[in-house]
């Protein structure tokens, strides 16, 4: 019997602001969206995480994700502005 090791990358960034939260009103943050305005300068390149799906995350496509993967998105649970 073979064994095959799996791998796991896990990529976390914090406060990077895909989106804005469902409170963001309460704090002036309304239509935030870091990926959105990096998207719309259209220098964004990011080939790798976009195979793997990080342009699914926001329901925004960048395009055809090639590896099977899963994304999210995290909300905080406290209220606040810091995550």
């Amino acid at each position: 019997m073979e064994n095959k090791a799996k791998r796991v990358f896990l990529v976390v960034l914090d406060s990077f602001g895909i989106g804005a939260a469902p409170d963001a009103h309460e704090f002036g943050d309304e239509g935030a969206s870091t990926l959105g305005s990096l998207i719309a300068t259209g220098a964004l390149d990011i080939k790798n995480m976009t195979d793997y799906g990080f342009g699914e995350i926001d329901g925004v496509s960048l395009g055809r994700r090639t590896y099977p993967s899963t994304v999210g998105r995290l909300r905080e649970i406290s209220r606040g502005k810091d995550t």
